[in-house]
């Protein structure tokens, strides 16, 4: 699980507000989660990352923080206490954790005085915390890191980073890279798309400590499902050009304003829709200086001899 609701936006830094006002600054980095807005969307990207709009917690993404919370903290206890029925009853605590490291998750049960939705919410995140244990054995792994921090620069001078949910290492020195879904498993024609993220990571790994992950394990708790997937260099090196070829995009798209909407299916659930051209809404000013266009003249003139 990587940031976005896991902590803010980790492909633009912000410095602290000056005079009240939010200081925008082009992008330094990539993570998962922000590569796969840009895909999605570039307009999007740009209010996450340049803008910095709001955005109202979502119980669904909620549900999964608190649910990977419980999950690294399970690894705490002696591997024979590692047991469903003492996951769940960290499930409270986490909850309480939660609420105060991010008090806006109250929201999501401001309307629900008796506390019912809360209880229905709460369950469900016990129900995926139960099937995870059909799915790994926690009192047979130890892992070698938790909520890992991860971040490379390319020769290009990308940082990618990111948080890796697990990483286990065998005896013999062989990497897993592991990551908790809360949701269900795509469909097949899909599955390339769900291996970007942990491609992403396998990438970073890589640069970092010069070893190519062994394997890459998505665990979807939402249907009980585990897709994994044992890449080699060839992979990582197209993971690694498609990104230089986004961050070109990305770059391209600073310099100029030009951020387009790619109006998809998704577009329902986005947050942003009052300030989106493609509902009637207008962006609010863009806070970047914007390359003046160059005229044909000059265009000419840079393409001709010294």
């Amino acid at each position: 699980m990587e940031s976005s609701s896991e902590g803010g936006v980790v492909a633009g830094r912000v410095p602290e507000p000056v005079g009240g006002a939010r200081v925008a600054i082009a992008p330094t980095s990539l993570s998962p989660s922000r590569a796969g807005d840009f895909m999605q969307c570039p307009l999007l990207y740009r209010f996450r990352v340049i803008d910095r709009l709001p955005e109202k917690p979502s119980a669904a993404a909620t549900k999964g923080t608190l649910v990977h919370a419980v999950l690294e903290r399970l690894f705490d206890a002696p591997a024979a206490e590692r047991t469903a029925p003492r996951a769940k009853a960290l499930i409270p605590g986490q909850w309480d954790r939660l609420r105060e490291s991010r008090p806006e998750v109250v929201e999501l049960f401001a309307d629900d005085p008796e506390g019912e939705r809360l209880a229905g919410w709460l369950s469900e995140a016990e129900r995926l915390v139960e099937r995870w244990f059909t799915l790994e054995d926690p009192t047979r792994l130890e892992p070698a890191e938790r909520e890992l921090f991860v971040e490379a620069e390319l020769e290009s001078g990308l940082r990618l980073r990111g948080i890796i949910d697990r990483v286990d290492v065998a005896p013999t020195g062989e990497v897993r890279i592991v990551d908790y879904k809360t949701g269900k498993a795509p469909r097949a024609e899909y599955a390339d798309g769900a291996l970007f993220q942990m491609k992403f990571y396998a990438l970073v790994v890589w640069r970092l400590k010069r070893v190519i992950p062994r394997r890459l394990q998505l665990v979807y708790l939402g249907s009980g499902d585990v897709l994994t997937y044992d890449p080699d260099l060839a992979d990582l090196e197209r993971v690694e050009r498609r990104l230089l070829a986004l961050w070109e995009a990305i770059r391209e798209a600073t310099e100029t304003g030009e951020w387009r909407p790619r109006p998809t299916k998704l577009c329902g659930w986005c947050d942003h829709q009052a300030h989106c051209p493609e509902f009637g809404g207008t962006p609010p000013p863009y806070p970047l200086a914007v390359r003046a266009a160059a005229s044909e003249a000059d265009a000419q003139g840079r393409m001709g001899p010294d």
